[in-house]
């Protein structure tokens, strides 16, 4: 029988991971409005692929984050209901799930900050390894 704490715990860290993209969400627009109006960028215009490239690096960057929360995200945050209705959460899947949302706001911090492009592959990869480990373990629980 499955812990109702696990399924809770599980469930929690997708909504952790909600709370980082609403974060991102508002330092992009916090910093992304300033200065498209000091750079004189029409909002219009700004619709078209590379228009916003006058926009300094440390505002880019924080909107490339914000990006990339619906990425490999998106993986995440259906893969930990499957868990919970399947009944599989364990206390694995929750350190796991937790491990993936730590690199993750991790991986934000630094791309949104100091964007060393190592660091930030180095975070990616961990967090891949956390969410492949449960990818593997609920396949193989889902199939068994």
């Amino acid at each position: 029988m499955v812990d109702s704490v696990y399924a809770v715990q599980l469930l929690q860290s997708v909504i952790a991971l909600g709370v980082l993209t609403l974060v991102m969400f508002l330092w992009m627009y916090a910093t992304r409005i300033p200065a498209m109006n000091k750079a004189q960028v029409d909002p219009q215009a700004a619709m078209h692929p590379g228009s916003l490239g006058v926009l300094p690096s440390e505002v880019r960057r924080v909107a490339d984050n914000y990006n990339h929360l619906f990425e490999a995200p998106t993986l995440f945050y259906g893969l930990v209901p499957v868990i919970v209705l399947l009944g599989h959460a364990d206390a694995l899947h929750v350190k796991c799930a937790w491990a993936y949302v730590g690199l993750r706001v991790l991986h934000s911090l630094v791309q949104a900050t100091i964007n060393k492009v190592m660091i930030r592959f180095l975070l990616f990869s961990l967090s891949w390894v956390a969410m492949g480990i449960m990818i593997v373990r609920e396949a193989i629980a889902a199939f068994a």
